[in-house]
Order: C-alpha cells, then structure tokens, then sequence
C-alpha cells in the first residue's frame, strides 16, 4: 500500500504535456497559434521586402531584356535612333548567326584556353603553397602578407607593370639571358605565339595569391582527429593528402574553380593594356572582342548577341560545376 501510494504521488508531481513545472502552462493551442504568423503579418513581410526584389529585378532582368531586344536589331547610337524604337531595323536572328562564325568561334576558344591554362596553373600554385604554409613556420605571416599583395594591386596598374616588365629590352628578357647562353630577345608582346603567354603570366601572378588564400582557409578547417587517426594508422604524408584532405577540400575546391574560372574568362586589363588584343587578334578575348565592337565599330546589337550567348554559356558550365557540391550534401 505504502508503494502504491508513493507511485500515485510521483505520477501527480510529474509534469504534463502542455505544463511546466511550477504549474504554468507551458506549449498551449493560443502559443503555437502566436507562432505561427497571421495573415496579416504575411501581407506586412511581403510589403517589406518588395522594394529589394524590385531593385533586384530592375538591375537584372531589365537589362537584361534591353539587351535581348537590342540583339534582334541592327540598332547602334549612330543610327539616330533611341534604343526603344530599334525594331525599325529589326532583323532577327542575324546577329546571332554571326556570332557562331570562324572568327567569333576563334575568340572564344582562344578565351576557354587562357582561363584554363591560368586557373589551371593558380590553383596548382595555391595548393602547393597552402601546402608549405598549413603547416606553420617561423614568420609565415609575413610571408603571407607578402604573398598576397598581387591580389591587392589595381589590374590596370598589374598591366601596366608588366607591359614593361616584358618588353624585348626589358628585366624579363634580362634575366632569361643570364640564365641561358646566347641574347634572349622574346618577343612577349609582339610575337603572336607569346602574347598570349603573356596575358597568362598577369593573370597568373595577380590571382593565385587568391587561389591560395580560399585553399590554405580550407585545410586549416580540415578536423586534426581525421588526420591523426590516419596517421596512428600508418598512413603516410601522400596517403593524408589523398584520402583525407582532398575528399574533405572537394567542395571548396570546386567553389574555388568556379569562382576564377568565371572571372578569367572574362580578362579584359591584361590582354588590352600588354597588347590591345593583338597583334591581329593573337591575344584577343572575349572581353577585347565586345569591346572593340561596342565602342570602336559600334556594333551595339552585335555585342549585345554574343554577350547573350556567353552568359547562358557560363551559366551552364557553372550549373554543371556546382553539381558535385549538391551530390555531396544530399550524400551528407
């Protein structure tokens, strides 16, 4: 008896779904209908953020119908006419015919090889050089700061310095010819086989500062237990690397790429302030082509085609590269 009536009063202290402890109700129908928001509050939350979504809406999808628009015609500012009353010389399609010729074709692929050869080359500096420094060693921070400045330096002014730096008489070919024997006279900016080295060597210096930046922040995220376990395990250096650094960089890898890749490929400083694109188009990309039809022939609605088309190129290459990132987090 004496148990049972110590069970009834342990049941009547216990509290109940909806109380708390000291006897005040706790998750009842009236807090959980305060929870969730009311019509009203909804209409309130929809007024607010309409201004952003319509500023977002003017600075993107305006402009981008504008352009649309422009490309079916052969509308120019030298035409005479205003921008919205260019379907007086609507011709369709034409411009983006021409687009798809021999020499816009040339541009681009000449465009993709630049931006894969010199994210190529930063990313594998940026990982060899967040490999030496992950590890730590007396002063590294200086020599952190020291590696990141080509990052801070204006491209124009990277241009310009290396417009000097590679001229046939300049430091560059200098030190080749102390290295090498015989009178080392490159012609980087006038050879149409090196200027686009050139272009390369800008992008290369200036950017992989940044490339090292994003993958040095993602190894010193890598978990020490992974790592140790490894190692307790035997495994070696190379094996750390490959099964257990890399698998977890993957993602930021990838965002790595995506990030430089879209910004190489549209070079404009480099190639222009080293060489105007030339000699002929040798080191012309995208970016110098759309320049020189928008405001040196005044091509307008041309410019605005191939614009057209490379940004739904890019957009599907990025949405192709950003796949693995999503595989990975519904995996995890």
């Amino acid at each position: 008896m004496n148990r049972d009536h110590a069970q009834k009063e342990d049941c009547s202290e216990r509290p109940t779904i909806g109380s708390e402890p000291n006897g005040t109700h706790g998750l009842t129908a009236g807090s959980v209908n305060q929870a969730i928001p009311s019509k009203a509050d909804q209409i309130f939350g929809r007024r607010l953020i309409t201004p952003g979504i319509l500023l977002m809406t003017l600075l993107i999808a305006f402009p981008t119908v504008v352009a649309l628009y422009i490309s079916l015609t052969a509308w120019s500012p030298t035409s005479g006419l205003s921008w919205y009353d260019a379907h007086e010389s609507w011709i369709w399609f034409d411009n983006y015919a021409e687009a798809f010729s021999g020499r816009s074709l040339s541009i681009l692929l000449r465009t993709a090889i630049i931006t894969v050869v010199s994210v190529g080359l930063e990313f594998a500096l940026g990982f060899v050089l967040a490999l030496l420094f992950v590890e730590g060693f007396p002063g590294h921070r200086v020599v952190t700061v020291l590696i990141l400045l080509p990052m801070m330096v204006v491209p124009a002014v990277a241009g310009f310095v290396f417009f000097l730096l590679l001229e046939s008489s300049g430091p560059i070919n200098i030190i080749l010819g102390g290295l090498v024997p015989g009178d080392v006279q490159i012609g980087w900016l006038t050879d149409p086989h090196w200027t686009p080295v050139s272009v390369i060597l800008v992008d290369v210096w200036q950017w992989t500062p940044l490339m090292f930046l994003i993958l040095v922040a993602g190894m010193l995220a890598v978990p020490d237990d992974q790592q140790n376990a490894a190692r307790i395990l035997g495994a070696s250096w190379f094996q750390r690397l490959r099964t257990v650094t890399l698998p977890l960089l993957k993602p930021i890898i990838i965002i790595a790429l995506i990030i430089r890749a879209m910004e190489a490929f549209k070079i404009f400083d480099a190639s222009w302030l080293l060489t105007q694109g030339g000699p002929g188009e040798s080191s012309s990309t995208i970016s110098v082509a759309l320049y020189r039809e928008a405001f040196i022939n005044a091509r307008w609605s041309y410019t605005a085609a191939v614009g057209i088309l490379v940004m739904i190129l890019v957009s599907i290459i990025a949405f192709q590269a950003v796949k693995p990132i999503e595989r990975a987090q519904r995996e995890a």
